[in-house]
């Protein structure tokens, strides 16, 4: 999946337009890095297309600590940087870009192959989230398009 298949993936979940996808992407895969190890970091990266990479690696830095904290300081800081109007909305936008990375990792359930190892590094509170996401997603995707077919 390249940045652009990416990106219209987390719009698509998100029901935002393109430019709000591509920000809420960079906000929310820098905190999830910032959650792994920097070899957890380079495993992920070697499986993105080099625009998406460029995106996940930014402001990653050699040696740094892996920051522990609780899903709803990340849903949180998500919100605080976002400006987003209030917490389920954050929620959602981390969902959405959980999922979309799910899905890049070839993992529908986010519990196969290199998205298992993700998960295994999160603090004890994401791994309910990261494990939801493509579920509350998933379960959107079917409101919506139900909603559509009975207008």
């Amino acid at each position: 999946m390249d940045k652009a298949a990416f990106i219209s993936e987390v719009a698509r979940r998100m029901a935002c337009d393109e430019a709000m996808a591509d920000t809420l992407s960079l906000v929310v895969l820098q905190e999830l890095s910032e959650r792994l190890t920097p070899k957890g970091v380079a495993d992920i990266a070697a499986q993105m297309s080099p625009a998406l990479r460029k995106l996940w690696t930014s402001l990653e830095r050699r040696n740094r600590p892996v920051r522990r904290i609780h899903a709803a300081e990340f849903v949180g800081e998500v919100r605080k940087v976002m400006g987003l109007p209030n917490v389920a909305q954050a929620r959602r936008a981390v969902m959405s870009v959980f999922a979309a990375l799910q899905k890049l990792l070839g993992s529908s359930r986010g519990i196969q192959g290199e998205a298992r190892h993700v998960m295994s590094q999160l603090p004890k509170g994401l791994k309910p989230m990261w494990i939801q996401a493509a579920q509350a997603t998933e379960d959107y995707d079917l409101a919506t398009t139900y909603a559509i077919a009975h207008r």
